[in-house]
């Protein structure tokens, strides 16, 4: 299938590491333009070198839920490629807490996090993405806005609210505009890397371990997802090849939710 990429102007958020990461690899080739941020040099440094494709790469420092930042990278881009027609917004981990243990100061960072991450940048690329006859914005949300954990309270109720932003900006962007998202079940990542790290019996095989948690979470596909499943999904649905798909959720937890 020809996703209609060739050429495309594609912006990713937390495009260091991981989703992102992958996603901007993805991206590239399939022919489009790719522009990346994220806070860490060098993480930004490696994701450059790590990437290729130079021509047709942007990296830039900057922290999504800072106004400045984020302002400064749209202009970056619109200098270097002239134009943006995709934008996905991949940034922010999860917070462990229950609502016993999160106080003010934790639900503001929070909430400011996950809600600023989203607004800040498609305020910004916005005008950008209205002038291109394929605009689309995909933002990266979990499985917790559908299905809460009590121990992850303060990021459960942050990525709900996002899922309601993004499915009021689907209606209120349309037509020029879609709006999708994907929600993500569990995928090694660094937090999950750092977890095993720490596993009390440093005797089990990393394989082992990561079969085990997929196990205890009652996963049907036995195992966590890869951070190339998700950013094959997210180049989908910001692709043309997906042109009638608007206000959708996609879910990618090897079937883990229990919502219908």
């Amino acid at each position: 299938m020809n996703l209609g990429l060739e050429n495309k102007v594609a912006v990713v958020t937390g495009g260091t590491s991981g989703i992102g990461l992958e996603t901007a690899r993805i991206l590239l080739a399939e022919g489009a333009r790719v522009a990346i941020c994220g806070r860490d040099p060098g993480r930004l440094e490696k994701a450059v070198a790590s990437l290729g494709h130079s021509e047709r790469l942007l990296a830039a420092s900057c922290d999504v839920t800072r106004a400045e930042d984020v302002e400064a990278f749209a202009a970056s881009v619109l200098l270097r490629f002239g134009a943006a027609d995709i934008l996905i917004t991949n940034a922010g981990q999860g917070r462990v807490s229950t609502f016993a243990d999160t106080d003010d100061a934790a639900w503001r960072a929070e909430l400011d996090l996950k809600f600023y991450s989203q607004i800040l940048p498609i305020r910004a690329f916005k005008p950008l993405l209205d002038q291109s006859p394929t605009g689309a914005i995909v933002a990266v949300n979990s499985l917790l806005a559908y299905q809460p954990e009590p121990h992850m309270v303060a990021t459960s109720a942050a990525r709900a609210g996002v899922q309601n932003l993004l499915k009021s900006l689907a209606t209120e962007f349309a037509p020029r505009i879609r709006v999708n998202s994907i929600v993500l079940g569990l995928v090694v990542s660094g937090q999950w890397e750092r977890r095993f790290e720490a596993r009390a019996d440093k005797a089990i095989t990393r394989e082992a371990w990561f079969a085990g948690v997929a196990r205890d979470k009652g996963i049907p596909l036995a195992r966590l997802g890869t951070s190339d499943e998700p950013a094959r999904a997210i180049v989908f649905l910001a692709s043309p090849a997906a042109s009638y798909i608007t206000g959708a959720s996609l879910e990618v937890s090897g079937g883990v939710s229990r919502f219908a």
